[in-house]
């Protein structure tokens, strides 16, 4: 039975492994381990240990905290969706890392026309 910790932090290395493009392999060759148990971490399948943990925090140029954020207290076995989860949405990734892509200035000018947007709607 996965613990709703070990999803957590899964899903935190998926999305931080994704914001970066990176590859499952390309991650695991950093880390010095099979894609496979990528994987099973990114799952929740596996847990990661803490040094494990710090290696994968390295090679995506995280704090380990980092894993750990927006986990609620007293997180129980049923109890695993997130609230507010908006980097469990593909699209939503992809679009913060365009997002990111873009120079300073015109993405702050479309972060204005956004909350215009947003604001109309």
């Amino acid at each position: 039975m996965t613990h709703p910790v070990d999803v957590h932090v899964g899903k935190r290395i998926r999305h931080r492994r994704w914001m970066v493009g990176m590859t499952q392999q390309q991650l695991a060759e950093r880390v010095g381990i099979k894609f496979q148990q990528i994987q099973k971490y990114e799952t929740g399948m596996n847990r990661v240990s803490a040094s494990r943990l710090w290696d994968i925090a390295d090679a995506l140029s995280v704090p380990v905290s980092f894993f750990f954020e927006g986990l609620r207290d007293g997180a129980t076995a049923g109890d695993t969706t997130l609230p507010g989860d908006i980097l469990a949405d593909r699209e939503a990734l992809e679009l913060v890392r365009s997002y990111y892509a873009i120079p300073e200035n015109q993405r702050r000018q479309l972060f204005e026309l956004a909350r215009v947007l947003s604001d109309a709607a």
